[in-house]
């Protein structure tokens, strides 16, 4: 049963229902919904329907969709809102207060803000902005997920407004065809599940990740050595740009060709590094993580040494490793270190859309966000998604983590969505390494206290996880070692 808004009389609509793997093969899903595709969010799959496809076809399988009124304007952005799957100990009164003003906020003033409004000075523009609540939700579990229209030129900003454990996402101006994952490429993964086998000389080079190196490097990236400078790596912070072009660098020390790839103005740029095939192939295997930052309402101080400084040096560990081992992978190699996550997935968004365009291969796709927070009591985990992503993808991961890194509990987390959504929704095989099979647990999580030196912070964990990735980075994409 779909359910509709009160007074629906619109020529169309929002067609909003939970996610399921591969929208197309629900049943008697019609072309005129799957050709509107306008993205999936916090579980939630967005399309702009007609009138007319509702109400001339079937629409079994969609039994909790919800309808909204649309009609598109240039002059405002859709925005879905949605509050992160955070465990019970993490739900202060002090945030629940938080929520609360938000919320009362979004009801009652967002939608003509005025001058007493505290919000009004952040989204300050000549001519008066407003942010229109367009639709909300509180889940079971006390869960927030909605949709606010903004003017376009205030949504890169808008992560400043939410409170600490939401996260904005920014749909695109116009629908999009929903493109599932090839059924080719699934077949793909499915025979390198097929040859997972324990190999001495891929534990040798795993284990061969510096935990000494990547002390040293997330000190870098969150200021704790004193010689960075790094106060905060947000994406429009000077800092995200020194930590890029330090990036950069450093991956090129390791033999890859890097770039800076900007995507939007203001923002600092994606760092994409490339090592290059041994054989003539088009295939390409990309390992990234997210070197932006966020931190406390109101603070200039965004150390992301968990969020997601951990995701970074995993992938500066595997780059290391890769230089002091001398191999060479068959395949093409892609690490990439995404800026913008934290606003909506901007970089990795644009940086999927561009492999899309150019008709990428990209044969497995991992992406690696907050690794180092271990509960207390707990033993260290590796989370993969329950929902966005490919499960042979998961899989793949989940069979090489019991082989080169079985100290890990591997399980399945409802945290969602990071950089791997952006490649899932091109159509490539992905997924998402976390650092527990659960909801987040850092206290840390979006604050400026988010330090490498600080209680709970597990930099053994975070180079379990790193030897998973490359494993799984080693046995996709194939490799040679130098010969003596």
């Amino acid at each position: 049963m779909v359910s509709s808004a009160a007074g629906v009389a619109s020529a169309a609509l929002l067609f909003i229902t939970p996610y399921t793997q591969d929208i197309p093969s629900t049943e008697t899903a019609p072309g005129c919904l799957t050709n509107n595709y306008f993205g999936t969010y916090g579980g939630q799959s967005i399309f702009h329907i007609s009138l007319p496809c509702l109400e001339d076809n079937s629409f079994q399988g969609f039994d909790a969709a919800t309808l909204i009124p649309y009609a598109a304007d240039s002059d405002r952005q859709l925005v879905w809102l949605q509050e992160s799957v955070i465990d019970s100990a993490l739900i202060t009164p002090e945030y629940e207060a938080e929520v609360q003003d938000f919320l009362k906020w979004l009801e009652e003033d967002a939608y003509a803000m005025g001058g007493a409004s505290g919000y009004q000075q952040i989204l300050s523009s000549t001519h008066e902005p407003r942010v229109e609540l367009q639709f909300a939700e509180v889940r079971p579990g006390g869960r927030f997920h909605g949709l606010v229209a903004i003017e376009p030129s205030l949504a890169p900003n808008i992560q400043a407004l939410l409170p600490r454990y939401w996260k904005p996402y920014t749909l695109p101006e116009h629908p999009l065809s929903y493109l599932p994952v090839p059924k080719p490429a699934i077949e793909h993964v499915r025979g390198l599940l097929e040859t997972v086998r324990f190999d001495p000389v891929v534990s040798s080079i795993v284990n061969s990740i510096s935990l000494g190196q990547m002390r040293s490097d997330i000190r870098w990236l969150t200021g704790e050595d004193g010689v960075s400078g790094i106060i905060s790596r947000h994406s429009f912070s000077e800092g995200s740009r020194a930590a890029a072009n330090w990036l950069k660098e450093r991956f090129e020390e390791t033999g890859a060709t890097c770039e800076l790839k900007p995507f939007l103005m203001g923002f600092a740029p994606n760092v994409a590094c490339k090592y290059s095939a041994s054989v003539d192939t088009t295939s390409t295997v990309l390992i990234s993580g997210h070197y932006d930052s966020r931190g406390s309402f109101g603070s200039q101080r965004a150390p992301g040494g968990n969020d997601d400084g951990s995701g970074t040096i995993a992938l500066l560990g595997i780059a290391r490793a890769v230089a002091s081992t001398g191999l060479k992978f068959r395949s093409n190699v892609e690490l990439v270190a995404f800026a913008g996550e934290e606003q909506g997935l901007y970089g990795s968004k644009a940086y999927a859309r561009e492999m899309r365009e150019k008709d990428a291969n990209i044969t497995v796709m991992i992406q690696a966000d907050m690794l180092g927070y271990h509960a207390p009591g707990e033993p260290p985990q590796l989370g993969l998604p329950m929902y966005i992503g490919t499960p042979e993808v998961a899989q793949l991961v989940s069979n090489m983590s019991a082989i080169y890194s079985p100290e890990l509990t591997v399980g399945y987390t409802a945290a969602c969505c990071s950089d791997h959504q952006s490649f899932h929704e091109q159509g490539y095989p992905a997924t998402q390494v976390f650092e527990r099979a659960g909801p987040i647990a850092d206290p840390m999580y979006h604050n400026s206290g988010d330090l490498s030196e600080r209680p709970g912070y597990d930099l053994n964990q975070v180079r379990s996880i790193a030897k998973v990735q490359f494993a799984t980075l080693l046995h996709a994409a194939g490799f040679d070692l130098p010969s003596e």
